[in-house]
């Protein structure tokens, strides 16, 4: 697809250079999913490679990109190869990350040294990677989540690293509009992935039913295709834990 093809105004799915980074991820792979039903060229990058190559053989999926993200290179490198392989980039999605539970205090170094690095130094160098190489129309996803705006006692870290990431898309957004992309902050509840699951540390507190992680996918794709969207949010009330 060349830039000619891609304005703010006309944005199409068909043909349209798409990345996903945390594809192996449960929302992940569901923004994969509706990307691919709607048209787009994927790209999928996640931790976990077998998993990760299934994805992509579902999809059709041009390139997989198998990267840890809690290693500072590894997110240029995923934007900067994904482009290559797929002849340029008109949508990134930075679906990654990873939560942890436990009070302030008790909180190893260690571990919030890997909820920073993973959920918001690696999407600001995917960021700013995809923003040095995308045609004017282009669209970056950061999804930061309903704690990035009300953080949740037992999750102190993990909500700085979603209050960080907002913080980033909002003045992003800002000077990319001067160059017509988009930076969309996305900021779904606690949805029904089982992250919690999967903490790094800690054991998750007593959750609320999760929203429905298909519905919240097809929502942030949505987004991509409206030009003016800049936020996806979900109404109050809905569950604190993203």
């Amino acid at each position: 697809m060349t830039s000619a093809s891609r304005n703010l105004g006309d944005f199409t799915f068909a043909g349209a250079r798409a990345l996903v980074i945390g594809a192996t991820g449960a929302l992940g792979s569901l923004i994969a999913s509706e990307l691919n039903r709607r048209g787009a060229d994927l790209a999928l990058s996640g931790r976990d490679e077998l998993r990760l190559r299934d994805i992509a053989r579902t999809l059709k999926a041009v390139t997989v990109l198998p990267a840890d993200l809690s290693e500072p290179t590894e997110a240029a490198r995923v934007v900067d190869t994904a482009r290559a392989a797929l002849g340029g980039l008109d949508v990134l999605v930075n679906a990654a990350g990873v939560v942890a539970f436990g009070s302030a205090h008790d909180m190893h170094v260690e571990t919030a040294g890997e909820l920073l690095a993973v959920n918001l130094e690696a999407p600001i160098i995917a960021t700013r990677t995809a923003l040095g190489v995308m045609d004017d129309g282009g669209a970056i996803v950061n999804i930061s989540g309903i704690v990035a705006e009300m953080p949740t006692a037992g999750m102190a870290a993990y909500s700085a690293s979603k209050a960080g990431l907002r913080a980033f898309s909002t003045a992003a957004a800002r000077e990319a509009r001067r160059r017509g992309l988009r930076v969309i902050d996305a900021r779904p509840p606690h949805l029904d992935t089982g992250m919690e699951l999967r903490a790094i540390a800690g054991e998750p507190p007593a959750l609320s039913d999760g929203a429905d992680a298909a519905e919240a996918a097809v929502r942030i794709v949505e987004a991509i295709a409206d030009p003016r969207a800049r936020e996806v949010l979900w109404a109050a009330g809905a569950p604190a834990a993203a």
